[in-house]
């Protein structure tokens, strides 16, 4: 993943929903051109910091611990997104992913970001789960999820 932007998972369900935080800090590239002189945090990049709660969500949820490949989500579709409050320097987002649908191979995601309990996003994300046959793939996202995770109690079961 080239681009990190969720920095921790703060609960999670598996079957039900996670919750998480993004950290928007003037180091963000993204703000430097985003615009110049009123840094905010783009709406794509909100979306994706969702989806890839989304997307940890629906792995720990799917796979058996044992699996040596497991199925990893692949955001497929965005739909209904509403953008209403800009974010910006100094601001903690509050991210909320809940699963709504599922059926063999597909999950609808309802995700949802908040500052200071004022919604700043809400959208529907749909996944699918493919078995992805690459090694580096699968330690990449256990190494990240494992930071994501690693203050809560008990231990999440990493797949």
């Amino acid at each position: 993943m080239r681009y990190i932007l969720l920095d921790r998972i703060t609960e999670v369900t598996p079957g039900q929903s996670a919750r998480g935080i993004k950290c928007v800090s003037l180091t963000d590239d993204v703000l430097h051109d985003h615009f110049p002189g009123l840094p905010l945090y783009p709406g794509a990049l909100l979306i994706e910091a969702t989806a890839q709660l989304a997307g940890f969500l629906l792995e720990v949820t799917e796979n058996a611990p044992d699996v040596e490949s497991p199925r990893r989500a692949l955001l497929v579709a965005v739909d209904r997104v509403k953008l209403a409050r800009a974010c910006e320097p100094g601001d903690s987002i509050d991210l909320l992913a809940t699963i709504s649908r599922s059926l063999e191979g597909a999950s609808q995601v309802s995700v949802e970001a908040s500052v200071r309990g004022e919604s700043a996003m809400r959208g529907v994300l749909t996944f699918m789960l493919r078995a992805i046959d690459e090694p580096r793939i699968h330690e990449q996202r256990r190494s990240l999820y494992r930071i994501w995770t690693r203050h809560l109690t008990p231990p999440v079961r990493i797949p």
